[in-house]
């Protein structure tokens, strides 16, 4: 079972608000309709940021094989229309215009690159991106020790407004056959249109454990951990949330979701004994939209983004 397009997260330090309209949280007030709507919560806000942040990974790593390796997130088909804006060969929407900025030319590093997506671009999946993605490469993400830190200006993913900073590092120690990667979100913030958010720092490792050595992205395996700290909106309730990869997530760069791994997900104030501590279980590998949620004793398949 598995989750839309990757995730990468890690720990932040919440100080609670009082927000008029919004209840403050408290883990001696909320009912337990409250309790179960809040662990519903912070995990579809687990959920999206997972769809959201891995969508980012792919599409970082997948511009082309000078930046990073080529051919994963909306570039997993090439074509080669010698369009003007485009990156030859390389771009997989018709919609999306790729541009190429070196910062110290003519050395090829540092470089921006800016994914642009209109006013509106559908991929064959059927999820619509629009707004740009700003990317700052140091070297190629091969390259242990280099780094690519994503901005965001407008940027919109099936009715999610994405703020805060993306950044990988490959933090592949020397000598070592596998490469890894350090992911960190900052100041990250999912918005809905109804004002609802799901604000979040983190980092993940992600360490790859097939594929390595060859030049096709698509038998890429990679294990990932990590933890999570933000704070959520949701309605009336304002609390902070937490989640912790208990069980290694597998993502594969063939596979649009997480097929494999456990997350638990809760109230940041909730002892790990509470009924209201969600466990999200992404299944045994199978390549496919569909999980497990534990919640107050009671399990249940959900479907993931998708």
């Amino acid at each position: 079972m598995k989750k839309l397009t990757s995730r990468l997260i890690a720990p932040f330090l919440f100080i609670s608000l009082v927000i008029a309209g919004c209840k403050k949280e408290s883990s001696d007030t909320l009912t337990p309709a409250e309790e179960e709507t809040a662990a519903r919560s912070s995990t579809e806000s687990e959920e999206q940021s997972e769809m959201v942040f891995n969508d980012v990974f792919d599409n970082v790593m997948g511009v082309n094989s000078d930046v990073a390796i080529g051919g994963t997130g909306v570039f997993g088909r090439a074509i080669n229309s010698g369009e003007a804006g485009k990156e030859l060969g390389l771009d997989s929407l018709a919609c999306l215009t790729v541009t190429k900025v070196l910062l110290n030319p003519p050395a090829h590093f540092p470089v921006k690159i800016t994914l642009d997506f209109g006013t509106g671009c559908t991929d064959p999946q059927g999820h619509t991106r629009s707004g740009k993605v700003i990317i700052l490469y140091s070297n190629r993400l091969i390259v242990p020790g280099a780094t690519a830190t994503t901005n965001f200006e407008n940027y919109v993913i099936d009715s999610i407004a994405v703020t805060g900073t993306h950044k990988i590092t490959n933090s592949t120690a020397a000598g070592a056959i596998q490469k890894q990667f350090t992911i960190e979100v900052i100041n990250g913030k999912l918005a809905k249109p109804n004002g609802d958010y799901h604000k979040l720092n983190g980092t993940r490792t992600i360490t790859q454990t097939e594929g390595n050595g060859t030049a096709i992205p698509g038998d890429d395996i990679f294990k990932i951990t990590g933890s999570a700290h933000g704070q959520i909106k949701h309605g009336n309730l304002l609390f902070a949330w937490m989640s912790e990869i208990t069980e290694p997530l597998i993502k594969k760069f063939s596979c649009p979701w997480i097929s494999k791994g456990t997350v638990k997900v809760k109230r940041e104030t909730l002892p790990n004994t509470s009924p209201w501590v969600a466990i999200l279980d992404y299944g045994t590998g199978n390549c496919d939209f569909l999980a497990t949620l534990t919640l107050n004793g009671v399990t249940q398949v959900i479907q993931l983004p998708h």
